[in-house]
């Protein structure tokens, strides 16, 4: 069994430097602005010949209210599910009257608690810890998680009585799907109803997810993992540095994703950031799934007008399927994995190269290539370059003037032969090598003696 840690302990202590520093990764954001923190963070670590599962939660406060009570009752979950528990503590601020409120919340869970004194840097280590044996955990244990210093001793320390474990990979476990959207569009109630539980902080406000969490979830013997992100904004309204930093996490999880779960707001207008966000999208080749939320509870007529302002703005990626749901009340949720899935195979779906120059020959028969000051441009043959996304690497003759509305009419007609529905497909051209332009034509002595005689009839 993998252990499972958690970090705890109030605002601004250093959980998410020590979560990345036990995960040798940038996965939480860190900034010195309290708070920062509010969905539980998983990942993997590999620290000190330990493997084990560390978990990153919102700091506890005692005047807790609105979206930070929220972030408070997932750290409590966090709690739970761990088998050890880090109290984290800063040593440089001393022992605080939050301290001992999380202290005390601790004592009544009956966990494993380790207390741990941060930002001891350059402190003298005792006199600092003097103060903290008030809290009643024992020992503490004195770091500096910035700096990596005493980090390894304390790992070694809490994990002498658990077995190594075997290597496993969380974040690369199964299909990896991204949900992205605006702020507020409902991803976070969208990744609560697939997993059937409160797992992501949900709150009537924009912005309330901050951090790119990686979450897996087992469904009809499938493993995915799916990745809750922050809604992104027009850049002219992002002005606090820490959404500059989750807009990074969010681009950052589109280009892991396997496939993309798109959501768009049924009772708002598809915008121009929607557009710019697909683009990057489709730039970067990843599967793409659409789901209109909060379907529910609208007229007909708002359906409709919804459906062809979606047909109107959304042509451009019709290749990917289209749902309407209502992540509330779970209608159409199910339907969401079907598609991912053929989304998945799609982009993987391996075609051989006859196929390939099949259509080809039949696409150019049925509209032939443009003239280039007079010359026909020819497409010789046709082989796949890679796979997702799906490439189709096509060889030929002035393959560099072809115009790029015939480019995209030979990425529908393979998109639509192949059926492949929910990822893009790039077609490359490349011109075919003349194997003797380099190459001098060395005469013989005979055709020299003829080109000579040649040359004289010319002269004369």
């Amino acid at each position: 069994m993998i252990p499972v840690v958690a970090l705890v302990g109030r605002p601004n202590v250093g959980k998410s430097t020590l979560f990345n520093c036990l995960t040798k990764s940038r996965n939480a954001l860190v900034s010195d602005f309290p708070g920062m923190t509010r969905d539980r963070q998983y990942g993997q670590a590999h620290f000190a010949d330990h493997h084990f599962i560390v978990i990153d939660t919102a700091g506890i406060t005692d005047d807790a209210e609105g979206i930070d009570k929220l972030s408070i009752k997932q750290s409590i979950q966090a709690i739970e599910e761990a088998d050890k528990v880090l109290f984290i503590v800063d040593g440089r601020a001393g022992l605080t009257n939050t301290d001992l409120l999380v202290a005390e919340r601790l004592r009544s869970m009956n966990k494993s608690i380790t207390l741990v004194v941060n930002k001891t840097e350059g402190l003298e280590h005792d006199l600092i810890s003097a103060d903290f044996f008030r809290l009643g955990f024992g020992n503490p244990y004195t770091i500096s998680a910035a700096h990596s210093s005493g980090v390894a001793d304390l790992i070694n320390t809490i994990f002498e009585n658990f077995e190594i474990a075997p290597d496993i990979d969380l974040e690369n476990s199964g299909i990896k799907l991204a949900i992205i959207g605006k702020p507020n569009v409902g991803k976070s109630t969208l990744i609560n109803r697939m997993l059937g539980e409160d797992r992501v902080i949900v709150y009537d406000q924009p912005g309330t997810t901050r951090d790119s969490i990686f979450i897996p979830l087992e469904r009809m013997g499938k493993e995915y993992t799916l990745i809750d992100t922050a809604g992104i904004r027009r850049r002219g309204k992002v002005f606090e540095v820490t959404e500059k930093f989750s807009v990074v996490k969010t681009l950052q999880a589109i280009e892991t994703a396997d496939v993309v779960l798109f959501v768009i707001d049924a009772r708002d207008e598809v915008s121009d950031q929607d557009l710019r966000l697909l683009g990057f999208i489709i730039e970067n080749g990843k599967s793409l799934v659409l789901a209109v939320n909060k379907w529910d509870g609208m007229s007909e007529y708002d359906r409709e007008k919804t459906r062809t302002a979606i047909d109107r703005r959304l042509h451009f990626v019709s290749f990917a399927r289209l749902h309407f749901i209502s992540a509330l009340h779970g209608s159409g949720v199910g339907n969401l994995f079907e598609s991912v899935d053929e989304a998945y195979a799609a982009a993987n779906k391996k075609v051989s190269t006859s196929k390939l120059n099949d259509i080809l020959r039949e696409a150019v028969l049925a509209h032939n290539p443009p003239l280039i000051h007079g010359r026909r441009v020819k497409l010789r043959y046709a082989h796949t370059g890679g796979h997702n996304p799906p490439l189709i690497i096509v060889h030929g003759n002035q393959v560099e003037s072809l115009t790029q509305a015939y480019r995209v009419y030979l990425e529908h007609t393979f998109q639509k032969r192949l059926d492949l529905v929910g990822t893009p497909v790039r077609v490359e051209f490349k011109n075919s090598e003349n194997p003797f332009r380099d190459k001098k034509n060395i005469l013989t002595p005979r055709q020299r003696l003829k080109k000579a005689r040649l040359m004289k009839h010319v002269k004369k």
